[in-house]
């Protein structure tokens, strides 16, 4: 029986082994360990009924040491400053994993946004915005979408913002409308990312992406994105879940007929039917036969009671934290290879800093610019992950690890401890 999960003290965990495992310096790790700043906060809203709500947020800034904090912020009734605190961390080192001047932070509120009117979530996001306003910044800290956030989410939190600073702050918030400052291809960058990611990992078996299989745990902004390029570029998208259950199809599933049906308002999965899908639930996900598996819903999802029954050659970590440690050795013994997190989903982040220097310098670039710079920031990291495998003899997680670390031990370094 494993133990209870905690998120934090997994990241933390992993850390520590990828400390010893590379050779670092662990005099600046108590720094790296513990994060510089933690918000909790409290938004009182009134409901359509005319009842006063009472929401708990957070915001925690892990590490500034290469630059302003970013993260995104997480609408989600289970959202915890526990939670958040492992979001930031994981935050700082995704950041430099793809080598971008950027620290890490993360943000959410307690609470499932989809028992609350377009109205009230309005006013939820601006109660915590006003709440969050003075340690939030284009040179400070940068908010972004995430869990069960979006663009219209990040257009309050800048209006909000903008309002209170008394002029327009593009660049306090990316992924925002483009129609607002927002980049061409930051919505679809993080599941773009994944797809990138599989590319690179089947590259070096000698594969390429046209008829591998693949499973997709979750169909949030991540998981559609992802499936929809996937499908596009001659992937066999074989099984599919979001929160109501998943759909499976051993000929693949046509994900732009499935997309167009998720786009009407409160549509689910479990509500769709063709000739050849069966209903799948989202274990069922997990265990089903394929080539590349996907985890794009949230933490904790591949535990030590179910490493053991994946059926899959390769695992493209979509989510943040989607794997416990004791399933990382489970995987690692039977020689699933999996592609972490911190390098996987690590598109959105790095199209949010395009935007914000697009922000920053008053200009645009074009989609295809934006795509075409995405995928080679990846290339050249994912080259850096490779060179530490074959020195350390390591997996891909722990190498990712490794070069975040060395990156931020050096910044510290570099900088020293203030004052």
């Amino acid at each position: 029986m494993s133990h209870t999960y905690d998120p934090y003290t997994n990241v933390i965990d992993t850390m520590t082994k990828a400390m010893e495992l590379g050779h670092i310096d662990q005099s600046m790790f108590e720094i790296l360990k513990n994060p510089q700043r933690e918000i909790k906060v409290y938004l009182p809203v009134e409901m359509d009924d005319g009842t006063v709500r009472v929401f708990e947020g957070y915001r925690v800034q892990h590490s500034n040491i290469r630059g302003p904090f970013k993260g995104g912020i997480r609408y989600h009734q289970n959202c915890d400053l526990n939670e958040v605190k492992a979001l930031a961390t994981w935050m700082t080192l995704k950041c430099a994993v793809a080598d971008i001047p950027y620290g890490g932070a993360k943000g959410g509120i307690q609470v499932d946004p989809h028992t609350l009117s377009r109205r009230e979530l309005r006013n939820l996001t601006r109660r915590y915005t006003f709440a969050i306003a003075p340690i939030i910044g284009s040179d400070t800290d940068i908010p972004a979408p995430d869990v069960n956030t979006n663009p219209q989410t990040m257009a309050w939190l800048l209006d909000t913002y903008s309002q209170l600073k008394g002029h327009p702050c593009p660049g306090v918030v990316t992924g925002k409308p483009v129609e607002l400052g927002g980049s061409k291809g930051r919505n679809s960058a993080t599941g773009r990312g994944v797809v990138i990611s599989t590319k690179l990992l089947l590259a070096q078996q000698g594969r390429g992406l046209a008829g591998t299989t693949v499973a997709i745990q979750g169909m949030g902004n991540v998981g559609a994105n992802a499936a929809r390029i996937f499908y596009h570029r001659g992937v066999k998208v074989i099984a599919i879940s979001d929160i109501s259950g998943g759909l499976y199809c051993e000929d693949g599933l046509d994900i732009d007929t499935i997309s167009v049906f998720l786009d009407q308002e409160g549509a689910l999965l479990k509500d769709y039917s063709a000739p050849g899908i069966r209903h799948i639930s989202n274990e069922e996900i997990l265990t089903c036969k394929c080539d590349v598996l996907v985890p794009a819903a949230l933490e904790n999802q591949i535990t030590a009671e179910n490493a053991g029954k994946l059926n899959c050659s390769f695992i493209v970590e979509a989510a943040n934290g989607p794997t416990t440690e004791e399933a990382d050795a489970i995987l690692e013994k039977r020689g699933i290879t999996l592609i972490p997190d911190i390098f996987a989903n690590s598109g959105g982040v790095i199209v949010s800093y395009f935007e914000w220097v697009q922000n920053i310098q008053e200009l645009t670039w074009d989609r295809d610019q934006v795509n075409e710079m995405l995928e080679k920031l990846m290339t050249r990291s994912f080259q850096s992950l490779l060179d530490v495998v074959d020195e350390c003899h390591c997996t891909l997680r722990m190498a990712a690890y490794i070069v975040a670390l060395r990156k931020l031990v050096t910044a510290e370094k570099m900088k020293g401890i203030f004052p």
